[in-house]
């Protein structure tokens, strides 16, 4: 009875966060079925998104509302990046922001007290380099927008303290150009964290993902790589340390959840298989115990575009 509750708790684990990514993906896909044929380009599908009342959350997760300024400050106080402030304590400088969007990490960057680079090659003025530069003019920010692709930067080697990068090398083109490009202008004794990555089990799940991942069928650039791709990729770069943050261990990857609103789902998913809701409170109350329970979910975790990051150091030679 004891071994049949660990495997039932283990199990929610998994496919609570699993059930919460999947509604928070199916809904985008339901959403793609309506959409008409002017919604071909990234910035006319968010602006879309942002027209349906009924996607209100969806849009705030996702850090799409306006106004800008507003989504940015949420983003700088969210858990995702009070989790890499902390993994940037202590350090000051230069920041590069890699395919930083709309701006809402080089805001965050910049509230932290560096003074930011944000690469981004789309021109939008509303997820691209227009609107990070309204946004550091309202915000009074130092944060500089250039227009480029990741696998070529335009700065010399040694440029940076800190490279960041949220959701950008499952994207690109060329993997090993691109983190050969990070660890270039990163300075030694330098940072560079990859933030939300995808990840799959086996090339043969790609399908799988692609195929619930709405954006890819919008404008074709999602993709998403084995974790032996990405580790390898960044080792050969001359990453001379590199952490890998795991799905369920690292609030930068459960965001928009946390510990606390994943362990509520899941004592409700095991409450509906084991009704007594006051013990699992009790039993799962601790935090420490609930770590303990994700680290063992991890084993059974082959969720195609899982969350991984990534944290690479430059040491000083």
């Amino acid at each position: 009875m004891i071994a049949l509750r660990r495997r039932e708790l283990l199990l929610a684990c998994v496919s609570s966060h699993n059930s919460a990514r999947r509604a928070f993906i199916e809904g985008r896909s339901r959403l793609e079925i309506k959409m008409d044929s002017n919604a071909s380009s990234w910035e006319n599908a968010v602006i879309w998104l942002r027209n349906q009342p009924s996607q209100r959350q969806l849009v705030l997760d996702a850090f799409y509302d306006d106004p800008l300024i507003s989504a940015a400050e949420r983003y700088f106080r969210s858990s995702e990046w009070q989790a890499v402030s902390r993994l940037l304590q202590g350090r000051t400088g230069t920041a590069l922001d890699v395919g930083a969007g709309r701006g809402i990490a080089s805001y965050a960057l910049a509230r932290d007290g560096f003074k930011v680079t944000a690469l981004e090659p789309d021109p939008s003025p509303i997820v691209g380099a227009s609107a990070i530069r309204a946004l550091a003019s309202d915000a009074s920010l130092p944060i500089d927008a250039v227009e480029e692709f990741s696998e070529r930067l335009p700065f010399r080697d040694g440029t940076f303290d800190v490279v960041f990068a949220r959701a950008v090398l499952h994207h690109t083109r060329n993997l090993d150009l691109a983190c050969s490009e990070m660890y270039r202008v990163l300075r030694p004794g330098g940072i560079a964290i990859a933030a939300r990555e995808h990840v799959i089990s086996k090339e043969s799940d790609l399908g799988e993902f692609l195929g619930c991942h709405p954006l890819h069928h919008l404008y074709g650039g999602e993709h998403a790589f084995v974790l032996d791709r990405y580790i390898g990729a960044l080792n050969a770069a001359g990453f001379d340390r590199l952490d890998v943050l795991s799905p369920l261990k690292s609030p930068i990857n459960l965001f928009p959840y946390t510990v606390g609103t994943l362990r509520d789902v899941v004592i409700d998913k095991i409450s509906q298989r084991m009704p007594a809701r006051p013990f699992w409170h009790v039993a799962l109350g601790s935090d420490r115990i609930f770590q303990a329970l994700l680290s063992i979910a991890e084993r059974f975790d082959n969720r195609p575009g899982r969350l991984y990051s990534f944290v690479g150091y430059k040491v000083v030679s």
